[in-house]
């Protein structure tokens, strides 16, 4: 019994889109560094100057709007692009988990 609520539990965080599955959060703040904190800043607060500059407004990664986005969703802004944000250059999709999984760890507690 035990057995089938565990796999039930696994199956319901899976089928939530949430679970990033052997990604890796330290080359994923390695990458966040190289190719998104200039924009968005070190700690996702975004830049200011970069928002003026493009007429945008920039809302903190670690805000309700960006944590409540699926990771699918996170992944594919990064790798197509939305709005004036252009796709991440040379980001494929193992290192778009690995962004994914570093995001979430600037979810406000």
């Amino acid at each position: 019994m035990r057995r089938l609520t565990v796999s039930i539990a696994v199956m319901t965080v899976l089928l939530s889109g949430n679970l990033l599955l052997a990604a890796d959060v330290g080359a994923g703040k390695d990458l966040y560094a190289k190719k998104c904190a200039s924009c968005h800043g070190a700690a996702g607060e975004g830049k200011d100057a970069i928002a003026k500059m493009f007429q945008v407004e920039m809302k903190p990664l670690s805000g309700k709007d960006a944590q409540a986005k699926s990771d699918a969703d996170l992944k594919k802004i990064m790798l197509e692009g939305t709005g004036k944000m252009k796709p991440v250059k040379d980001l494929d999709a193992k290192s778009g988990d690995d962004v994914v999984a570093y995001l979430r760890t600037l979810a406000k507690k």
